[in-house]
């Protein structure tokens, strides 16, 4: 269970990026973070891992205060939360499989990962987790030689070496055209249903909301405007969400 109540941070320049939001998650949820630009999702999900430092508010976490939590204690709870970039995040002239390996950090002694020397289980670990997003046949080539498509299925397969409890999605398919945007979700989904991995989204599009989630949370200018099923976003809290002038597609 995640457990967030009146998370506030403001940024330098007293810029309020999230203001009071509070909500729960349940194991094994898949949830949507949604809004326009700016709102605030990106912020939101990085001050869950503490990428980012909320300036007020508690985030627990099965039971466990992240927001209090050392550094040493957020390097073991990070183990457990994957984390999936809107532009990948990979070290683009490193293999494939390196960059999946990377995942396994949190879990190698140092001195071996700086000489990309890990376990034989963990080279194993990662062809599996490769398989499953179906890019074993790119693990030598260069990450940058790959699709964005395939990148992203790359981020994914890291994400998945933590053997993570939650992964938080930063609007993982907004930089993929649509039919690959469903093929990246599809991927998130599967590991959803067959992991029992939390998934907590941020999206743009409704029509992938209303595909993928569970439940949806929804932010304006910091603030939680919704929090409740996708089929309850009707037309007036589409336009609370989004704004009177927005056209509602999906």
């Amino acid at each position: 269970m995640l457990e967030i109540t009146n998370l506030s941070k403001v940024y330098e320049g007293n810029v309020l990026a999230l203001d009071r939001v509070s909500f729960k998650a349940k194991q094994g949820e898949f949830m949507a973070v949604i809004g326009l630009s700016g709102s605030g999702k990106s912020t939101l999900l990085r001050c869950i891992n503490r990428l980012v430092e909320p300036t007020d508010g508690q985030i627990v976490w099965n039971g466990v205060d992240i927001t209090d939590a050392s550094q040493d204690e957020m390097r073991r709870i990070r183990r457990k939360i994957g984390m999936v970039f809107q532009h990948f995040n990979l070290v683009s002239r490193s293999r494939v499989l390196t960059n999946v390996l990377s995942g396994r950090l949190g879990y190698v002694n140092p001195v071996m990962s700086l000489a990309n020397r890990f376990p034989k289980e963990d080279v194993e670990m990662a062809m599996r987790q490769m398989a499953r997003v179906g890019i074993t046949d790119q693990a030598f080539k260069r990450a940058d030689e790959l699709s964005g498509g395939q990148q992203q299925r790359v981020g994914i397969a890291r994400a998945m070496m933590q053997e993570p409890e939650m992964i938080l999605a930063d609007e993982p398919v907004a930089s993929l055209d649509p039919v690959l945007a469903h093929s990246i979700m599809q991927y998130l989904e599967k590991i959803n249903k067959e992991d029992g991995v939390t998934i907590i989204c941020s999206l743009h599009f409704l029509d992938l909301v209303h595909r993928y989630a569970d439940r949806a949370i929804a932010l304006n200018e910091g603030k939680l405007m919704f929090d409740g099923t996708p089929a309850e976003i009707d037309d007036e809290k589409f336009k609370e969400i989004y704004g009177k002038e927005a056209e509602r597609v999906g």
